[in-house]
């Protein structure tokens, strides 16, 4: 059975539009690079700098760094965000912009985030453009 993802319009550093397939949302971890950066790799222990837009899946955004109009920093692959971006931005190359589809295992967990309106059923999905990374911030 083929995995469909969301269709992403816009590039690199525009704020995206997802369109939904009438497919389900697909089990487990899906990582779809859109955009192939030509900067250094992203190695766990750096902190990284993007951009990034949350919808749930078929459903409403939750969070978008592109409305507020900066973009945001934190360290990767050592879990200080939730489990789905350690897993998905760690080995990508800066300069690329990846499609995200989160299970609730790998996102929030049965919880969810009642405060942005998660519940613990929901499938994320993420566009993450990946401006920086920082090897000057090293995490451990």
């Amino acid at each position: 059975m083929e995995v469909l993802l969301p269709s992403v319009s816009g590039k690199f550093g525009e704020a995206p539009e997802l369109t939904f397939p009438d497919a389900p949302a697909p089990k487990g971890l899906r990582v779809e690079v859109l955009q192939e950066g030509n900067g250094p790799v992203v190695q766990a222990g750096q902190e990284v700098e993007v951009n990034y837009h949350g919808q749930i899946w078929n459903g409403e955004i939750f969070d978008s760094s592109y409305f507020r109009g900066k973009p945001t920093r934190f360290p990767i692959g050592v879990g200080m965000v939730i489990q789905g971006w350690d897993q998905a931005i760690v080995g990508k190359q800066v300069g690329s912009r990846l499609l995200i589809s989160i299970p609730p295992s790998k996102g929030y967990g049965e919880n969810g985030n009642p405060r942005a309106g998660i519940s613990g059923t929901d499938v994320l999905v993420f566009v993450v453009d990946i401006i920086g990374a920082d090897d000057d911030h090293r995490y451990r």
